[in-house]
């Protein structure tokens, strides 16, 4: 059975795509998909596209069509919790739709026919995803442009709420409220992205493994624009690259 590795922009796969061992391009449903070995595991790579409904397509092919046996999300994402800085990664525990607002039918950002706002990634892959996350961040100092500057703490692992919705939150207003938001009602979200909730659900519809690591490219905020562009050019390629081929071999 293959393990699916999906992302959503080119950069943060390319690398992968390289180290494919026996690679086949595959087309299905408008996308390329890859097949190939890593590690001695088989794989299929692919691009989600940007944003819910293209992630949720993606993943729906991945399971109908190429049978995989779990899915694994590898990506950027803008932090907004306390302490959750640029270079920091972020392994998701569970994931909320930040946009959802079926209200007032529905309390707001519960999921219709779910019965709950929270869709939780699968504990034990996400268990050796977080044990992939940490050494990629531990053997990181100093390389790819991740020191930490004089007197700032050394970049961290998180493992917690992620939310997704289809917007770029690229304001420090915006971010607040929102964070604001979720919090009142029980949601302590550590970071934001726009892929990430839609795969869980697919996931969660097919009873799919799924688990999710976002490296933080900005703070979501006044800067991101400037911060997300240059971070998905010179680093996230290589944490993805480190942490999905730790990864592999822990299964």
């Amino acid at each position: 059975m293959s393990t699916a590795i999906l992302s959503a922009l080119t950069e943060e796969q390319s690398s992968l795509v390289g180290h494919l061992a026996h690679p086949q391009r595959v087309m299905h449903a408008g996308r390329a998909f890859w097949r190939g070995e890593l590690h001695d595991r088989r794989v299929v790579l692919a691009l989600s596209g940007i944003g819910k409904v293209a992630a949720a397509t993606t993943a729906t092919a991945l399971i109908e069509h190429f049978g995989v046996a779990r899915i694994v999300f590898t990506g950027v994402a803008g932090g907004v919790g306390d302490g959750v800085n640029v270079g920091d990664v972020v392994v998701a525990q569970d994931y909320v739709q930040h946009d959802m607002d079926a209200s007032p039918l529905f309390p707001r950002w519960e999921l219709p026919g779910y019965g709950r706002s929270r869709l939780a990634c699968d504990p034990a892959l996400s268990a050796l995803l977080l044990e992939a996350a940490s050494a990629c961040v531990a053997g990181a100092s100093g390389q790819w442009g991740l020191m930490s500057s004089p007197g700032q703490p050394r970049h961290r692992v998180h493992h917690g709420l992620v939310a997704s919705g289809d917007r770029f939150v690229s304001t420090a207003e915006e971010s607040l409220r929102l964070r604001a938001a979720l919090r009142g009602a029980g949601h302590d979200v550590l970071a934001v992205e726009m892929e990430g909730a839609a795969v869980a659900q697919v996931c969660q519809d097919y009873g799919v493994p799924f688990a999710a690591v976002r490296t933080i490219s900005d703070r979501a905020d006044d800067t991101a624009h400037g911060d997300f562009a240059l971070f998905v050019q010179t680093v996230a390629s290589r944490y993805a690259e480190h942490m999905v081929q730790t990864l592999l071999q822990k299964l």
